[in-house]
Formats: structure tokens, C-alpha cells, sequence
């Protein structure tokens, strides 16, 4: 499937980066978005108790905060969806108090960023808040938040969507009847990591965050942000230790990063590779083995065409809209450089492929390939590393094991180096 462009890879490394580095110029630009201030920092609210009760014409949703909480809402079309923006909070009662019922088909909540946290409601159809407020608990033991929401028509939801306003005014006790404020919350950009000249940039980006949790465990209902984040620190820690590399994380902790930051982080820093580290799960939990996945506008399979479509859903899960791409510039050098990005990539996942042969578990068909919207860098070799599935109960123990986990990221280790000598080698 991949001998065109395995034949590809020599001449490729032979070429000169310099198209790569400006394009990067280019791009960095149009790639950017947007950070809407946020609230300041302190210490976060709690949300002790919550509850929902109704059908498919109404629905009350109430959650119990230790102190009155300051919050904000906006809408969100295709597909129609409810999100409340808070201060930071920690969110500390059982999922099944707030699982989804009446109006609602999917409920989300979870930290944004140090500052912010956001609850994302999926609506069955068109719905608005015919209530949104904050009042106090009568055992005074805080406050509580009463969400009322109700059925509305395609046109009166699109009306909302279009006339609401996008500024930092939180609601207080207001009625469907009062503009909306919304502060779009994202997590700040961070700074490009200081490298010496020379250095091997890597960008080790664990997969899912904050709000979006990723997969859950089969047997331990670990969450697949978990996991990612606990290799994705092992592996840069690891990689640090080698001469002349330098690995960075495009998130630090648990918080939430939209699919297009993670790939400016990684342009940003100058990155000369793009490691996406994720565990999901399968409806056949017979299925286990890691998996490398390079990018392609035609999937390999059904088996990579829906996993693609299910982690370029990360961004509507944490109530993000959608954005259309920045418009593509210098056509002809742009095309240039993402053959050139992914025989490099093919390349890295074969250097991975090649480590893990008799030492990892593997599936069928091991290097595959579909459109996943976090390895679309143009200028930066990038592969998504499944490391195992949770919805298998051998992989998740593996998962969870920290003497597996070593032993992953020392291979990986070992297929970055032989990555770097070749491409040195051959005057990248």
C-alpha cells in the first residue's frame, strides 16, 4: 500500500527543509486563533450535588456549588448543542446524577484550562433555556445553579445562534427573553520551549483532556486522557535524556486543547516531529495491539475511517464551533511539502512498526491511514500512536502497568533515534 511512497522516503530526506520553514511562516498566521480573556485565577468552585428530571418537551437541570458560581451561555449549531461556561471547578459527583435524559442526549463537563471548566449539553433537537440562574441553597450551604430548558423550532434556534452575543457577561437571573453572554474559553498558547541550534524538536502530544475525556476503561473505567498523558510525560522525560533532542508536551495536565492548537503548538516550537499518543475503544473488544496511523484524504479501512471520524469529533464534544480551515497559500509549495511531510511520516511509523516487531503486540495490518485532523501539519512529520484498546481487558492492564508503559517508551525512544540518524544521514 505505502512501496510508492516508501520509495519516495530517500529522496524526500534528500531535499532541502527549506520549503518546510517557509511555509511555516506562511501558515503560522492563518493557523492561529483567537484567546478570549478569562476570569482570574483562584481557587476553584465546587460542585458537590447534582440532579435532572423531565421529558422530551422540558427538562431541569440543577447543580449544587459550594459558593455562587458566575456563568455564561452561548449555542452552537450542527448539531445543536447548549454550553455553560464557568470559572474553574472541580466537578464532584457521580456522572450518574447528571447522565442524560429528556432534551438532552449527551452531557459533557470538565476543565478547559487553570481557569475555566465548561458543561456541554447535546440537545435531542432544537432547545433553549427558558431559565438560566443562580440562587441560593436554602440550608445555606451554597448556591446552586437551575438550568430550564425547552423545545423550540429550527428557525427560533438559528435566531439565537445568530443574535447572541459573544462577550464575558455572565448571566445572573435572566429569561430566554435577555441576550445571552458567552465567553468562548480555549487554553492559551504556550511560548515556543527554548532549544540549543541543532536540537531534534518532538512534540509528544497526549491525546484528549479536560472536558474530553477519550475512551473509558473496560474493567477499571479509566479514562483515556488519563492514560495518554501519563505516557506522553514518561516519553518526553525519556526522549530529554538523549544528546540533541528535545521534547515538549502540548499539554502539561488535564485540560482541554481543540484539535488545530495542538497542531499550532507543535509549528510553533519549531517541531521536527508530531507524536499523537491515544487508547480508544472498539465495539469488538476481542480486537487488541497498538496501531501507528499516518494521514491520508482516503482511509485505509473502516477500521481507520472510524476511528478518525470519532477523535475529529474531540472539538464539538467540548462544545467548540466549527471553524473553517485558513485558506491555503503558495498552492504549488504547499503541496510540495505535505509529499514531501508524508514520506517522513511513513517513514517515522515504520521506524515505530520496526521497534515494536516481537516486543509489543500489534494488529492486523499495523500501519494504517485516514484523515485525522490532528496530524494535518503540512510541515511537520506527524503520526497517531494507538497504543492499545481500552475496551479490551489484556490491553488495559497493560495500559495501567508502569513497567509496560517504560518499555513502550523505550522503544519508541529507540525508533526516534534511528528516525533522526536516517533523515541526518541523508542531509535533512
Amino acid at each position: 500500500m505505502f512501496k510508492r511512497a516508501r520509495t519516495a522516503v530517500k529522496s524526500a530526506m534528500r531535499r532541502s527543509t527549506c520549503a518546510r520553514r517557509v511555509l511555516t511562516a506562511f501558515l503560522a498566521v492563518g493557523l492561529l486563533s483567537a484567546v478570549v480573556g478569562s476570569v482570574e485565577a483562584k481557587d476553584p468552585l465546587l460542585a458537590y450535588g447534582a440532579r435532572i428530571i423531565g421529558d422530551d418537551a422540558r427538562t431541569r437541570i440543577v447543580i449544587d456549588f459550594d459558593r455562587e458560581p458566575r456563568f455564561s451561555v452561548h449555542y452552537i449549531a450542527n448539531p445543536e448543542r447548549i454550553v455553560v461556561d464557568l470559572p474553574a471547578t472541580a466537578f464532584g459527583f457521580p456522572a450518574k446524577d447528571l447522565a442524560a435524559r429528556g432534551l438532552f442526549k449527551d452531557i459533557r463537563y470538565g476543565k478547559m484550562d487553570e481557569e475555566s471548566a465548561r458543561i456541554v449539553l447535546t440537545t435531542a433537537g432544537p432547545v433553549k433555556l427558558a431559565l438560566a440562574k443562580v440562587q441560593a441553597d436554602e440550608a445555606g450551604k451554597g448556591h446552586r445553579l437551575v438550568l430550564d430548558a425547552e423545545m423550540i423550532d429550527k428557525q427560533a434556534f438559528g435566531e439565537l445562534v445568530k443574535t447572541q452575543s459573544w462577550g464575558d457577561q455572565a448571566w445572573s437571573d435572566r429569561t430566554s427573553n435577555d441576550e445571552s453572554g458567552a465567553a468562548q474559553t480555549t487554553s492559551a498558547i504556550p511560548a515556543p520551549e527554548k532549544t540549543a541550534p541543532g536540537d531534534f524538536v518532538i512534540a509528544v502530544d497526549a491525546g484528549h483532556g479536560g472536558i474530553d475525556t477519550g475512551a473509558i476503561g473496560v474493567d477499571t473505567k479509566t479514562e483515556e486522557k488519563q492514560v495518554t498523558l501519563a505516557v506522553a510525560k514518561a516519553l518526553t522525560e525519556r526522549l530529554n535524556k538523549e544528546p540533541g533532542i528535545k521534547a515538549f508536551l502540548t499539554r502539561k495536565d488535564d485540560e482541554f486543547l481543540s484539535l488545530s492548537q495542538r497542531v499550532l503548538i507543535a509549528r510553533q516550537n519549531h517541531a521536527g516531529l508530531f507524536i499523537s499518543l491515544h487508547a480508544d475503544t472498539l465495539k469488538q473488544k476481542d480486537i487488541r495491539g497498538a496501531t501507528v496511523y499516518t494521514i491520508s484524504d482516503k482511509a485505509s479501512d473502516k477500521l481507520a475511517a472510524d476511528l478518525a471520524e470519532r477523535e475529529n469529533l474531540s472539538d464539538q464534544i467540548a462544545g467548540k464551533e466549527t471553524v473553517a480551515e485558513p485558506p491555503e497559500v503558495a498552492d504549488i509549495l504547499l503541496d510540495l511539502t505535505r509529499r514531501e511531510t508524508q514520506a517522513f511520516s511513513i517513514s517515522l511509523a515504520e521506524s515505530v512498526l520496526n521497534s515494536f516487531k516481537d516486543q509489543v503486540g500489534t494488529i492486523n495490518n499495523p500501519h494504517r491511514h485516514a484523515g485525522f485532523r490532528v496530524l494535518q501539519a503540512p510541515d511537520v512529520p506527524s503520526i497517531l500512536l494507538e497504543l492499545g484498546f481500552l475496551s479490551n481487558a489484556e490491553d488495559e492492564k497493560l495500559l495501567l502497568d508502569e513497567t509496560w508503559r517504560g518499555k513502550i517508551v523505550g522503544l519508541l525512544t529507540d525508533a526516534v533515534k534511528r528516525y533522526r540518524a536516517a533523515v541526518i544521514a541523508n542531509g535533512g
